[in-house]
């Protein structure tokens, strides 16, 4: 019973210290800086591919970020040259709902599997000296130039047909014998009424 009771003291003593902390944080007057990072990969006929790289940044906070600046260098010279754009770029401010977004096209002829870092993004708030820090989401490893084929829509249905086939037609076979044994025949219902008559 002692346990018990000091589980709720305790359970109760985190619930009020989160809605304080969140209160806090809700009436602070600062940007809260959120940023999404995401790449597709287009295989070119040439033996390259290009990697489109997007970033979109969000300011779900209560206040402007100032001076915003998205810094993306974790892409090895090495492995990608810069086809289209610049890895970063700068606002000069970040309004409360505001979105902006950055793209910039990379391509590479070096087979690898690429572990990309997040985006660093910097920004300053009036209240404080020093620059704020955010970074985006970080990305699935890259299979750049990868042997494994792409999977169409016809191979996906074979390999599912072929791996739930049977069950989904036991199912079926259950499901057609419950509604022939729970509805009544035409001929036995027309039998029926002429018996009555």
């Amino acid at each position: 019973m002692a346990k018990i009771t000091m589980m709720n003291s305790l359970l109760s003593l985190v619930l009020v210290f989160f809605i304080a902390s969140s209160s806090a944080i809700a009436g602070s007057d600062s940007p809260f800086i959120v940023a999404h990072k995401k790449a597709t990969l287009n295989r070119l006929k040439s033996g390259a591919e290009k990697v489109y790289v997007s970033i979109d940044i969000y300011n779900q906070g209560s206040a402007a970020g100032y001076d915003v600046s998205l810094s993306d260098d974790g892409w090895s010279s090495e492995i990608f040259s810069i086809v289209s754009g610049n890895t970063s770029t700068s606002w000069e401010r970040l309004d409360v709902g505001a979105v902006v977004s950055h793209s910039f096209e990379l391509e590479s002829t070096v087979k690898s599997v690429f572990y990309s870092t997040p985006a660093v993004i910097t920004f300053r708030v009036p209240t404080k000296a020093a620059l704020q820090e955010a970074y985006s989401t970080p990305l699935l490893p890259l299979e750049i130039l990868s042997d494994k084929p792409r999977e169409n829509t016809f191979d996906l249905a074979k390999r599912l047909l072929a791996k739930y086939g049977s069950l989904v037609s036991v199912i079926s076979i259950v499901v057609l014998f419950v509604y022939l044994v729970a509805t009544p025949s035409k001929a036995g219902a027309a039998k029926g009424s002429k018996k009555k008559r």
